[in-house]
């Protein structure tokens, strides 16, 4: 008889596969190891540092020659990590403090990682996966750890986190589906299985540990259902959802060159989230225009000086140039008290999230806001750029930051450096007081984009990342539609543009009334813009401004949330 496991659907589909297990403890090996001097160990190190990295630019090239850019982009990116200080330095004055390199080299990605953890950022919260993902990658090697052999069915990868580097290694006709006990949509390792559409079930909590190894398993991805051992019966079932999942594939790929336009001729423009300039490419695969938010943040990360103004301008410029005359939005450096970046100097705070951080620290810093702003608008000569400044209250801010750009270009003129004077200022509308405010600020910005993480998060009073309290986090909660709907319509009435680049610009339902409210742009994680495409082309404007009407009268959530996926 089989066992129903219920998770929480991260990428729908169905799918059926034995289990491999993956991430499994290290602490046999870590037993049966015998360190030798610390001079070896770290020569080890150095030596597995260059296998692994070499093994990720080998993978690299392959998943290019596949057409698979944005696998490519991620493990990229894990190369780019093996080459930061922050971590590798970390993990040779571990290993030198311990005689032993696996240890130091968990323990260095651990520390890492936890940093990354710490963030407000859920970008960067995620990317701590990448970083122990490479510790253990290394930490394997050293060790001895053989890659686990896959047989002729293909495997459905089973662990509390999966590393990245799992699913991009494995054929795509060898990986049915992937479980993860964690809960999170937004890791890489969701991101790899959503760009090969990888059926993937999360929030399974301990319940992974139970599923043993070499068992079949059937998941529902379409409704977070893990079926272990599944019967003949139920196997047969699944098989008319299945074909329909596959027709379903083939509608959405099709959508990809068709714009994202309503039955009566109303267009929204459907923009990417990045967090490298590598992103902007990968994301042309699923028809994007543009990208609506470039998280800076990482350029800041694993260094002991702020970043120059060149390598800034060289970053920003990849990005633009990926953007072929779209918009390239870029955010501000997003980084305070809960990210201990040593040249930032930030004393202890007991509420970092509300406290020295984003555009407070960059108006109060010319030494690190003057650099990014010079940059930008340098690379803003490759395309058409935007700057967006994040944890924005107040027009004291925005006068501060205008100042800033005036003086940059000033700075630019007198070094002879070409740049532009076209770039946009905008500001992410995330905080209740610029909410609020918007009838006011529009007067002095070029466009707001509505940082719906952040906005939902202060406006509700509730900790998105609580278990206890994550239920109350709902962006269809009448107070946030009633915050969004005012900046939207402020920045109409002053004849400005109005995106969104939080997580509710991904949720195809709420795209409709956010149309209907008069938004420009949505912005998102790439593979979320054929759903939200195919939902703006199935209605017409006037259609959509109906169920504005009746969602804005209504009193919860909840009441919000059931009438739009009964009625759309």
């Amino acid at each position: 008889m089989s066992e129903k496991i219920q998770g929480n659907i991260a990428i729908p589909g169905i799918a059926v596969g034995k289990i491999m297990k993956v991430g499994q403890s290290l602490d046999g090996y870590m037993a049966a190891y015998t360190p030798g001097s610390a001079e070896e160990e770290l020569s080890k190190l150095e030596e597995a540092i260059d296998t692994i990295s070499a093994a990720i630019d080998e993978s690299v090239e392959a998943m290019r020659e596949a057409g698979q850019d944005e696998q490519a982009e991620i493990m990229e990116a894990h190369s780019f990590l093996l080459m930061d200080p922050m971590l590798t330095d970390g993990m040779n004055d571990k290993t030198r403090e311990m005689a032993h390199a696996p240890k130091g080299v968990l323990e260095a990605a651990q520390e890492c990682a936890e940093m990354l953890a710490g963030m407000d950022d859920e970008y960067m919260r995620e990317r701590s996966a990448d970083v122990k993902d490479i510790g253990r990658r290394i930490a394997r090697y050293l060790l001895g750890v053989k890659e686990p052999e896959i047989g002729e069915e293909p495997v459905v990868l089973c662990g509390f986190e999966v590393e990245p580097s799992a699913i991009a290694n494995i054929p795509d006709d060898k990986i049915a589906g992937v479980i993860m006990g964690q809960g999170s949509t937004t890791c890489h390792a969701v991101i790899i299985a959503k760009s090969r559409a990888i059926t993937t079930v999360v929030g399974l909590e301990n319940r992974v540990e139970d599923i043993p190894e070499g068992a079949k398993v059937l998941l529902d991805g379409n409704e977070g259902i893990v079926l272990v051992n599944p019967s003949e019966e139920e196997l047969a079932s699944y098989d008319k959802k299945i074909k329909a999942q596959q027709e379903e594939q083939k509608r959405l790929e099709a959508l990809r060159d068709l714009p994202a336009e309503t039955t009566d001729g109303v267009r929204v423009q459907l923009a990417a989230n990045i967090g490298l300039p590598e992103d902007a490419e990968a994301a042309a695969k699923y028809g994007n225009k543009g990208v609506g938010l470039f998280r800076s943040e990482f350029l800041f990360m694993g260094r002991e000086n702020i970043p120059d103004e060149d390598l800034q301008f060289e970053a920003y410029k990849r990005a633009i140039v990926a953007c072929h005359g779209e918009t390239c939005v870029i955010r501000t450096m997003d980084i305070g008290g809960d990210k201990p970046l040593a040249y930032l100097e930030i004393p202890h705070e007991d509420n970092p999230f509300l406290g020295y951080r984003a555009i407070r620290i960059s108006l109060e810093r010319p030494d690190l806001f003057m650099p990014q702003l010079k940059g930008i608008l340098r690379a803003g000569v490759y395309g058409k750029a935007a700057i967006m400044a994040p944890m924005v209250i107040s027009v004291d801010e925005v006068k501060g930051i205008r100042a800033a750009m005036e003086k940059a270009m000033a700075e630019l003129e007198a070094e002879g450096k070409e740049f532009s004077r076209d770039v946009e200022l905008g500001i992410m509308v995330e905080t209740p007081a610029a909410a609020v405010m918007t009838p006011v600020l529009a007067k002095y910005v070029d466009f707001f984009s509505i940082g719906t993480n952040d906005l939902v998060q202060y406006t509700l009073a509730v900790d998105r990342v609580n278990p206890q309290i994550s239920k109350l986090y709902d962006h269809f909660n009448p107070a946030v539609l009633q915050l969004i709907y005012r900046t939207i319509k402020s920045g109409v009435e002053n004849g400005k543009w109005v995106g969104m680049c939080g997580e509710m610009a991904s949720d195809p339902y709420a795209a409709v009334i956010l149309m209907a409210m008069g938004i420009t742009e949505l912005s998102m994680s790439a593979p979320s813009i054929p759903r939200v495409k195919e939902k703006i082309r199935s209605i017409s404007m006037d259609e959509a401004k109906a169920h504005l009407e009746k969602v804005m009268a209504m009193e919860t959530g909840a009441e919000i949330r059931e009438y739009l996926h009964s009625k759309i």
